[in-house]
């Protein structure tokens, strides 16, 4: 997971997910302690750019602006940091204006992969009111 702003790198814009995750701190010696035992930390997954292998992260990892299996991704967090998770959430859809006008294209372009009627339908089932748009 990446620590990068969203913004403009290139023609293609940019966009990441934002994750609220409660980690605990556990160590493995029994003369050392932590407090706060747990704590919160922000992380950002660099979200494809639409079209390309990954695109569909939204469309497979979220219902309503709600991760839809918060097991299974729990579980995928503690793989990636290496540490206990208590809690992962997701928090939103950080984009610029290029990539959002993209995602929208490719959703438009096929809107039954989402069972969808319209964007705007794909873009509420999935992300709720979880988008955030910059500008460049």
């Amino acid at each position: 997971m990446s620590q990068q702003p969203a913004g403009g790198d290139g023609d293609d814009g940019s966009a990441r997910y934002v994750f609220r995750a409660t980690v605990r701190l556990d160590p493995d010696r029994p003369d050392l302690t932590a407090e706060p035992s747990t704590v919160e930390t922000v992380l950002y997954k660099e979200a494809a750019q639409p079209g390309d292998d990954g695109w569909l992260f939204f469309r497979d990892n979220c219902w309503r602006g709600e991760l839809n299996d918060p097991a299974f991704f729990r579980t995928e967090t503690e793989d990636a940091l290496g540490v206990p998770v208590d809690d992962v959430r997701f928090q939103e859809l950080q984009t610029d204006e290029t990539y959002h006008a993209a995602l929208k294209a490719a959703i438009a372009d096929d809107l039954a992969l989402f069972n969808a009627e319209s964007v705007t339908e794909v873009l509420r089932k999935y992300l709720g009111s979880s988008i955030r748009v910059t500008s460049e």
